[in-house]
């Protein structure tokens, strides 16, 4: 078995980033409260562009909870839908993907 230390550490340090991004887009969601009509259209734009990065940021960080669950279970590097091994090569690039190359397509 691979020994997955240092992926772990950086899945946890990516999952501790997305954490305070997400935060910090709360806070800015928060923050916009413009009395006048222009700004407030502005924001609300703004607003919206947040929250797709809030919800994007959400998605990352249900897939690297899952890919430290798999690490936990002993099944992490293994496709959860063919069972077959998922190269080093595609887990450098994407290190939470739960399937080989094969099954992604």
């Amino acid at each position: 078995m691979t020994d997955h230390t240092q992926r772990r550490a950086d899945l946890e340090r990516r999952l501790a980033d997305l954490d305070r991004r997400l935060h910090q887009i709360d806070s800015e969601l928060d923050s916009h409260q413009s009395k006048d009509w222009d700004e407030l259209a502005v924001e609300r734009e703004d607003d919206e562009v947040l929250e797709q990065l809030g919800q994007s940021g959400q998605a990352e960080i249900e897939q690297i909870k899952a890919a430290l669950a798999r690490m936990e279970a002993g099944e992490y590097g293994v496709c959860v839908t063919c069972g077959a091994e998922i190269s080093e090569a595609r887990l450098d690039l994407l290190p939470a993907t739960p399937f080989c190359k094969t099954c992604a397509r």
